[in-house]
């Protein structure tokens, strides 16, 4: 089965509780069942977060030979990088 990785940036693990107001009440398990739904039996997803620029891409590099492709929402990195 090919495998999609979803990678998830910085204050991510927050969705569903950091001003739900603003930002819905969507967690990031919500998020993965989604994905997971929408690729039915076509591909296996790994979703990941990190709020660590250098671990988003050791998993970019991981994912160079293992997956059919890459989706990030980078979070916080739209804006600013350290």
């Amino acid at each position: 089965m090919k495998n999609i990785y979803i990678l998830n940036g910085p204050n991510l693990n927050l969705l569903g509780k950091r001003q739900p107001e603003i930002y819905g009440s969507e967690t990031l398990d919500d998020v993965e069942k989604s994905c997971s739904q929408a690729c039915g039996d076509n591909f296996e997803i790994k979703l990941l977060q990190s709020n660590h620029e250098g671990q988003l891409i050791d998993w970019i590099q991981e994912a160079r030979d293992t997956t059919a492709g890459i989706i990030i929402n980078p979070g916080a990195f739209t804006h600013t990088s350290i």
